[in-house]
């Protein structure tokens, strides 16, 4: 593991301190009681919605039929994955093939909308929780589908296991072949995308807007820290952190993962939501849903620092970033198509 410049940060110690609370875990899947819940029904925090575009987007705008819901890369060969509405489907994009004009892409049919893609082992994940099912897609476009029951919404390896949270179960599964039992619950209220930091699985919950640790092992959940006032996604990097983005306080949050601390907190204006990171250069990059912009951060020190701002498609809900070639793909929620940027 790399070491960064400097671990923690000064930037707003008391907003650290208002905004993340440690959370104990409880066996079962029964719904939590939570003191610090300051509403009865507690509702996940959504992408704030963007106006219409007041600048052209940076780059090349790939036009689409449908919504992007995910995107990702794969580290290897570079090829980019794009799950889109309307038809649900999976684009795969050959890395050379986004510089031209109008590329031709691989189309896997999916039999609902994936909200996360991860690749691993050569794979998309492609969790489809509405039907209950995993998309497993090989970079040649294969496909096989896993039943999963529990409304499986992210996805994460470790150990060469494959880990799914599990919306409706309130847990994580181990995925075995087509099964999922027992699931790794206790003290989630929603397991909205898991994963791994440093060998270390951490999932999140949209509901409690809160992050927990995983013990894969010895089937537990374990410590769990608040992450803001609603926190949306989360991606891991190269110094055992999670970054979590905190869309109604609009920050930033840095979480080492073992042992699970807060060690960065940056206010971001402008709804932040989607992230990527790009461990060849060690920038995060953040999209900013209500300002239609796209904001690369340098993270390798005590507190983000800024490189890039580039004005995006309309609903940049979701963004990828190649780490061979720093080359950003930033998907529309609102049938704009993807935007390729190269800084």
């Amino acid at each position: 593991m790399r070491i960064p410049a400097r671990l923690s940060t000064t930037t707003s110690v008391l907003l650290a301190a208002a905004l993340v609370w440690p959370l104990a875990a409880c066996s079962g899947e029964e719904e939590v009681t939570d003191e610090l819940q300051v509403v009865g029904n507690p509702t996940a925090a959504t992408p704030q919605p963007s106006p219409e575009t007041a600048a052209a987007p940076e780059g090349v705008v790939i036009g689409l039929d449908g919504d992007v819901t995910a995107v990702t890369t794969a580290p290897g060969d570079g090829t980019v994955a794009v799950a889109v509405t309307d038809p649900a489907r999976v684009l795969l994009y050959d890395r050379d093939a986004l510089g031209e004009p109008d590329p031709d892409p691989t189309v896997v049919e999916l039999p609902g909308p994936a909200e996360h893609l991860t690749v691993a082992d050569g794979e998309v994940l492609a969790p489809v929780p509405s039907e209950n099912t995993l998309a497993r897609i090989t970079l040649d476009g294969d496909v096989r589908l896993v039943p999963v029951t529990g409304e499986p919404s992210g996805a994460a390896t470790v150990d060469d296991r494959t880990l799914l949270s599990l919306r409706e179960r309130k847990g994580v599964g181990v995925l075995d072949g087509s099964r999922t039992d027992p699931v790794i619950a206790g003290g989630l209220n929603s397991a909205d995308d898991v994963v791994v930091a440093d060998g270390r699985p951490l999932v999140l919950d949209r509901l409690r807007s809160a992050v927990f640790q995983v013990d894969v092992e010895g089937r537990d959940v374990g410590v769990g820290l608040r992450a803001g006032q609603g926190a949306t996604n989360m991606v891991a990097d190269d110094y055992g952190r999670v970054f979590v983005t905190d869309t109604r306080s609009g920050a930033v949050l840095a979480f080492s993962a073992d042992p699970l601390l807060l060690r960065q907190l940056y206010p971001v204006a402008g709804g932040v939501y989607g992230m990527a990171y790009d461990s060849g250069r060690d920038v995060l990059w953040v999209t900013l849903t209500a300002r239609n912009e796209v904001v690369g951060f340098d993270v390798r020190g005590g507190e983000p620092v800024e490189r890039y701002r580039y004005p995006t498609v309309r609903q940049p809900d979701s963004v990828t970033v190649d780490s061979k070639t720093a080359r950003v793909v930033v998907g529309s929620a609102t049938g704009e198509g993807i935007q390729v940027i190269t800084p």
